[in-house]
């Protein structure tokens, strides 16, 4: 749609909203005048108060104008014929064209604009966080909308990345649900390291349970990015350390009641390096 409308304004992109967010008012509709010439974008029906206003414009008075407006919106056009050939004589009565009377004829649901501007504001919001704050706008991607993080894969530079989503693509059909969000996720982790940026380690003591942290200029990992490790396990690792360092993994697996799968996944995860098994000191060591 972007690319068919190429957008230059705001106002244009408040129109691609409408468009986006209606049912037949882009496709076979809006995009076929475009690409044939006959209307531009700031022309064609995008949202449900364009048609209010414009037939306003050409002369209707606001009542049968917004009557007109809520039978498109709703996709009644054609559900009552009677009532419509009565609205289509009237705006050819204030040389309305014919192609905006098809077009209004094909619509089944239309955005309001007030939703469609409220839309791009928030986008333009996060834009600019993109753009100017990239490391807080990655930690909270990650943090907020990432269905399928990987720490394995994900932390261990662009090229691991890069071969994931080829493994992925290869697997075509085949790839679930998780494969597909997996894959949407690696394409921002991939962007973000393009852009120069990376990932710290999972740290036992450093790292959240479930928020991705912005720290040296990096960010740092959650604990529930570890495969495996879920929610409840690492809110309980970072309870149990708010009372101070572990002293041992036993320490560890008693404090925040961890098991043994756990542990391993912490020990894979390269969090538990230079931490003893046990609290006892060997006499030969």
């Amino acid at each position: 749609m972007l690319l068919d409308t190429k957008p230059k304004t705001f106002d244009e992109l408040i129109r691609i909203s409408g468009l986006s967010h209606g049912t037949d008012v882009w496709l076979g509709n809006a995009q076929s005048l475009i690409e044939a010439g006959t209307v531009t974008l700031d022309q064609a029906i995008c949202c449900r108060d364009d048609i209010m206003i414009y037939l306003i414009k050409k002369g209707l008075e606001p009542n049968p104008a917004f009557k007109i407006m809520e039978t498109v919106r709703k996709g009644k056009a054609l559900k009552d014929p009677v009532k419509w050939e009565e609205y289509v004589k009237m705006m050819k009565e204030h040389e309305v064209p014919d192609w905006y009377i098809k077009s209004c004829e094909k619509i089944k649901y239309m955005f309001p604009k007030a939703h469609a501007a409220a839309y791009v504001t928030n986008a333009f919001r996060i834009a600019w966080f993109k753009v100017h704050k990239p490391l807080a706008y990655y930690a909270a991607y990650f943090s907020i909308r990432a269905k399928a993080f990987d720490s394995d894969v994900m932390i261990c530079g662009k090229e691991k990345v890069k071969n994931k989503m080829k493994e992925i693509e290869l697997m075509g059909n085949t790839a679930t649900a998780k494969d597909k969000d997996m894959y949407d996720d690696l394409e921002i982790v991939l962007e973000m390291y393009e852009r120069g940026f990376k990932f710290l380690p999972i740290d036992l003591y450093e790292s959240d349970s479930k928020k991705f942290l912005v720290q040296d200029d990096a960010i740092r990992p959650p604990l529930n990015s570890i495969p495996g490790l879920g929610g409840v396990a690492a809110e309980s690792i970072i309870d149990a350390r708010r009372d101070g360092k572990f002293m041992s993994i036993d320490d560890l697996k008693i404090r925040s009641r961890a098991g043994k799968s756990v542990i391993e996944m912490l020990t894979n995860a390269g969090c538990l390096q230079g931490m003893s098994q046990s609290n006892q000191m060997s006499l030969f060591g």
